[in-house]
């Protein structure tokens, strides 16, 4: 996964892009975590906690985005797709679907935390 961080420098604000299919992460990481040390600190322990207990399954609820590590796989979903009925997997929003998840090894996601800290000087 590749990612790219900038900053507007007048308004104090941070963004993240992420490679095409897993542009959720991107705005995970920029909308639900943001500038949060708090937030940020919590990601790192779920991550120690995987690495722990791979065999939990460990979540961060977000207001419209969650993550959840299970093993070594994190995924990063918009929370309207864990709710409702199943679609059926040949659907018309199967495109929209692929928009609204993704996943990475937690190594990969382990470093995009990581540069996001020190992009952010903490």
């Amino acid at each position: 996964m590749e990612f790219e961080f900038t900053r507007n420098t007048l308004m104090g604000e941070y963004y993240v892009k992420c490679s095409m299919g897993h542009e959720i992460v991107g705005r995970w990481l920029q909308d639900e975590i943001g500038k949060s040390k708090q937030k940020l600190q919590e990601v790192e322990h779920l991550i120690a906690q995987s690495k722990a207990l791979p065999s939990d399954e460990h979540k961060l609820l977000g207001h419209e985005i969650s993550m959840v590590i299970s093993g070594d796989e994190v995924i990063i979903q918009e929370n309207v797709l864990s709710h409702g009925d199943e679609l059926d997997v040949e659907s018309e929003f199967d495109f929209y679907n692929c928009e609204s998840t993704a996943g990475c090894g937690i190594d990969d996601f382990e470093l995009l935390i990581a540069r996001w800290i020190d992009f952010l000087g903490y």
